[in-house]
């Protein structure tokens, strides 16, 4: 276990929504005052919205709110709730005709794990919303993590649970590094600093398979059994442009890998957004370096917590 939540950024709040007869939920990170977005997509299957409005190059810098939700395309319905939420409190991105919140999101695939037609909704990305404050969250099968299963390589009977997993580092500057992650992934999860498998494909006695392995033995695997991801936020005090946000979240991307294996396939809709609430000044490459620490912390604790 590793310590810490994303809530231990200086203006962040975050909550969940948890529907555990339904196994599916979402959470949401809160930035009232807004934070500098970026974002980095590199899996094959991804499920998002308002990434193009985090990338280099576009108007609106800043997001008040990022989702992470289960439902598959469905769960985008619950950003919507997140964003009524947030104009009832007056916060957003001013037009001429008044304020729009500026909600990325993103989507693991749980509808395998409980009723097909049960999945976070408008009401659902509210309540989390209403759920969220500077307190830690709960990790492991809560939220956007509620159903979620990695080490899928021979289909639902072989994996182990996965979940959402957070972390944290305070730096010696005074900033702090934060992630906050579901893990759904296809393949195995591994504690990078011991090498060993923490969860993932199993045999029939319940001993850990290595996906890895299999699929480099010529092994086939179930084609029909490939809706996964590993989907998060990585979040710091430390004042970042958007493109530095961009950067974080494209470093960040080395803790999936770190934890993951195998990580960013075709099967996988692996996304990681970045949040910089401006609070502290810091040094970048020392930021980048943390961003890809807690990100492999919090995958571990996904699965552990």
């Amino acid at each position: 276990m590793y310590k810490g939540c994303i809530t231990d950024v200086e203006g962040i709040l975050a909550g969940h929504y948890t529907d555990a007869e339904g196994r599916t939920g979402c959470t949401v990170v809160i930035c009232e005052e807004g934070a500098v977005c970026g974002v980095d997509v590199r899996g094959g299957a991804p499920g998002t919205r308002e990434t193009d409005l985090a990338r280099t190059g576009n108007l609106v810098t800043k997001a008040h709110a990022v989702l992470l939700t289960g439902g598959s395309a469905y769960g985008l319905d619950a950003a919507g709730g997140v964003m009524q939420y947030l104009e009832e409190k007056d916060i957003g991105f001013d037009t001429q005709f008044g304020k729009v919140p500026i909600v990325p999101a993103a989507v693991i695939y749980d509808l395998d794990t409980g009723p097909s037609d049960i999945r976070p909704d408008k009401k659902a990305g509210y309540a989390a919303s209403e759920a969220a404050s500077g307190k830690a969250l709960p990790q492991g099968p809560y939220g956007a993590g509620t159903g979620a299963s990695v080490g899928k390589l021979l289909g639902p009977a072989n994996t182990s649970r996965g979940g959402i997993g957070a972390a944290s580092m305070a730096l010696r500057d005074g900033t702090t590094v934060a992630a906050l992650f579901a893990v759904n992934a296809f393949g195995d999860i591994y504690d990078p600093h011991t090498g060993g498998i923490i969860a993932g494909l199993r045999d029939e006695n319940g001993e850990f398979l290595n996906t890895a392995d299999i699929l480099l033995s010529g092994a086939g695997y179930e084609a029909n059994y490939g809706q996964n991801t590993v989907i998060g936020i990585v979040a710091t005090d430390a004042a970042l442009t958007k493109e530095e946000a961009n950067k974080m979240a494209a470093v960040a991307h080395d803790g999936i890998a770190l934890s993951v294996h195998p990580a960013h396939t075709m099967l996988d809709g692996d996304t990681v957004f970045a949040l910089s609430t401006g609070k502290r000044q810091g040094d970048f490459n020392v930021l980048l370096a943390a961003a890809a620490e807690v990100t492999a912390r919090a995958v571990v604790n996904a699965c552990l917590l």
